[in-house]
Parts: structure tokens; sequence; C-alpha cells
């Protein structure tokens, strides 16, 4: 395929609207294919050491199971990532309900939520653009947010994903990137060696409510300073663990300044010699070793079981319009939010 990004029809929604696929190609022949509905990754191709190509990402080759049972295969995350407590919060001495859809919590923006939702396309010289307007009361939020996102693929096999917002009220804003990934190109990810720079992260309660401290990860089966695999200490009787049904836990990222673009994360597959490295500017990523994956969902010739993919997710602290001691993230008129992560794919012999 030529470098560049190419467009063709994918599906159709209800209404009629036309969903429309867009492949992302270099000159390295690594190719990522991104839906207009949900900004979802749908594709990522990437050589092995052998120059083998797989595909590492976790979907679907129909736009049906997007709309359905999807755990938020690809998708773009909004208005706010991760959980809100009760799906309840207080902002400038005004109480706001949210729908809950995660037992007793908010999860991801509710239902539907950015990841459900048609964004306006076009293509800017080598960048996917999306656009979506969340009008005021959407899912409970106040404010009319302007979301936008840029994708971009380059030539050293890096997905960059760069999200701006503005709004015209006050409100909430924690938009995050939720692709699954599994570099083998199946079976499960517990011998992927998992790096990550945080000294501490966030302990959580049964429901995956944060408990408003941070915690270190020295002494604990969450220290991935050094590279280990995921499934080293994934069942060890932990606290942490059995409330996050395994690793489904915000890590606080070790930070040269507030907003600095560093490495967060790095996973290789001792397999196939395919690594990924995260970069972002948020000040945590949430680690999900797909303990939620069962067998019931199967797309690309694949079923997707227990622990069959994992994701990073860069982003704020959950429940963080409720913890005040957490890195802000209200969004107010006159302010842009603006934020850019990079997924860098590499091959290790």
């Amino acid at each position: 395929m030529q470098p560049g990004i190419q467009q063709a029809p994918f599906a159709q929604l209800p209404d009629g609207a036309q969903v429309q696929v867009f492949t992302l190609a270099n000159a390295a022949g690594m190719t990522v294919r991104i839906l207009d509905f949900g900004g979802i990754i749908t594709e990522i191709h990437v050589p092995d050491r052998d120059g083998v190509f797989a595909d590492v990402a976790l979907g679907f080759n129909t736009l049906e199971p997007y709309r359905g049972d999807s755990p938020y295969f690809g998708a773009l995350i909004g208005r706010y990532g991760n959980r809100i407590a009760a799906g309840r919060f207080t902002l400038d001495g005004q109480d706001f309900a949210l729908p809950v859809n995660n037992g007793k919590n908010h999860l991801h923006g509710g239902v539907p939520g950015f990841d459900r939702v048609q964004w306006r396309s076009r293509i800017e010289g080598d960048e996917l653009v999306l656009d979506y307007r969340s009008p005021d009361g959407e899912q409970g939020y106040p404010g009319t947010l302007d979301a936008s996102v840029r994708y971009r693929l380059t030539a050293d096999n890096e997905i960059v994903v760069r999200f701006s917002a503005v709004t015209d009220r006050a409100t909430p804003v924690n938009l995050t990137q939720h692709s699954y990934f599994n570099l083998a190109g199946g079976g499960n990810i517990l011998d992927h060696e998992l790096t990550i720079d945080a000294d501490t992260f966030v302990p959580i309660d049964a429901g995956s409510i944060p408990l408003g401290n941070l915690a270190p990860v020295a002494g604990t089966p969450f220290d991935f300073r050094v590279p280990r695999p995921i499934g080293a200490r994934i069942d060890e009787a932990d606290e942490q663990l059995r409330n996050g049904g395994g690793y489904d836990h915000c890590f606080v990222l070790n930070k040269p300044a507030p907003g600095a673009m560093s490495r967060a994360a790095r996973v290789r597959d001792p397999g196939s010699g395919r690594v990924l490295e995260l970069f972002t500017q948020e000040p945590g990523v949430q680690f999900y070793s797909g303990n939620f994956l069962d067998g019931s969902l199967a797309g690309k010739g694949r079923v997707y079981a227990y622990r069959s993919g994992f994701c990073l997710e860069p982003q704020h602290f959950p429940d963080s319009p409720n913890q005040p001691a957490f890195p802000n993230t209200i969004l107010r008129p006159g302010e842009v939010y603006a934020t850019e992560s990079r997924f860098r794919f590499s091959i290790e012999p």
C-alpha cells in the first residue's frame, strides 16, 4: 500500500449515515485502520523480528459489535475516561448527576459515550482529523464541548494521537484512547514484559473507585519499574489485585514537569520481538490486563479469551472531580484542553 491515508465506506448506521474507514500507511509497511464512528482503531499491522506482519489490535471486521457488546475496543473515550463515583460530582457549588453504567458508578462517559457516536472526519495532509460537538447536558455533563482528535502515523511506526477541546461552561474532561493490544497477534498476554515508569499508583476499592491516596509500587505486584512479565504476579493474594480482578489501575507517571512528554510504558513480546512504547503528556496511565474478557466475543478470526489483550490508557486519574488532591480535570471557558500521546512500535532481535 502506498504511504498516506485512504478512505472507504465501512458500514451504514440505522439513521442512514455512512461510516467511513481510513487506512493510514507508511513506507515501512505499517498500516492502521480507523473508523469515524467512535474514532475506533480497528486494526494495527506491524512486523515481527522475521518481518512477518500481524494485526496486534483487538477488534471486529463489522460495525455492529462496536455498537453492541464491545468493551471499548480501540475507541476514543469521553467526556471522562475511567470512573466517576456514584455518577455524581459538584462543580462551582452545583451538583451534577451522570448515568451509572458500571455497577453504581459512571464509566467512560456513559452510554453513549464518545466511543459510540459518529465523529465528523476529514483528512489534512498526513493527519486524520475527527471532530465531535457534545451538547450541553449530554450524559449529564454541563456545557457544550467541542472536541477534536488528530491521528497520524509517522515514518517511525508511531501512532500519534492529539486531543483538543474547548467548552462554553466549566466541565470535567478526561479524553483517552482505549485500544487493546496483543503483540503476539493471538494467545494471552501474560508473557508480555511490561515496564511502567511509575513509583506510585492509585489504590481502588472493590468498585474500582480511588481510595484518595497514592500508594508506592515498591514491594508490591504493581512494581513494573523494571521489565516483568504481566503474568508474573497477577494472581497473587493481593487486595488491590482482587479489587481490580487483576491489573486495572492508574499508575502515577514519573514526570520531569507537569504536562511534559515522557515515556510512560514499554511492552515487549519475547516470542515475536515486537515492542510497544507509550509516550504521553498525561499524568497517569491506566494499565488493564483484560480481566473481563471471557471468550464471549470474537472478531477478525480470533476469540477474545481471558487476558488476551492489554490496555495502556493515557489519562488523568479516576474520579478526579471528587478527589481534590488529584490533578485538575475541569476545563473552563477560554481554556484549551490539549494533550498528546504516542504509541511507538519497534522490533527487538
